[in-house]
């Protein structure tokens, strides 16, 4: 009975710690809070996220992980530059690109909101380098301007505007 109860216990603690969501806050550079990003494990590989943000700027935006989970405003400049394990160049359309952290765009609309979700495939919530919990975690960072996709390191997106830690 005791080794039952002690296999279900690590079974049920197992499934507890692989569980594959999470919601990171996002905050402006002021600490006021502009809404949510879902993360969770894409079936098809890396990961997905529902973004639903508000009190934005209309217009497109870059979305990034950056390599620190810290978000110190204004500037949010503890985040570090954009997660990039495999130290590749900035943006999917750079031939020596692109950063793990780069990701699409997304548009706010003219009341300052967005609801999107944005799938990431060169990311995990799981193990290993790649995982958006190494080192100690990541940053999710929104930035003023839409990303060129190819101007290395960080695309010309503009001062960054949004951030949200990312640890587990």
């Amino acid at each position: 009975m005791t080794t039952t109860r002690v296999l279900l216990t690590v079974a049920i603690l197992t499934t507890a710690l692989t569980t594959k969501d999470l919601t990171v806050k996002l905050a402006d550079g002021k600490g006021q809070p502009v809404g949510t990003a879902k993360i969770s494990e894409n079936k098809a590989g890396g990961v997905q996220i529902k973004l639903d943000v508000k009190n934005l700027a209309p217009g497109e935006h870059a979305l990034h992980f950056h390599g620190t989970a810290k978000c110190e405003g204004p500037a949010f400049t503890t985040a570090g530059g954009h997660f990039n394990p495999a130290m590749k160049q900035h943006g999917k359309d750079n031939p020596m690109g692109s950063h793990a952290g780069d990701m699409p765009n997304f548009t706010v609309g003219p009341k300052g909101t967005s609801k999107v979700t944005i799938k990431n495939s060169a990311v995990t919530l799981g193990e290993g380098p790649n995982s958006l919990f190494a080192n100690g975690g990541t940053a999710m960072v929104i930035h003023a301007k839409g990303d060129d996709y190819k101007t290395d390191p960080a695309g010309n997106a503009g001062d960054r505007i949004v951030c949200g830690v990312i640890t587990r």
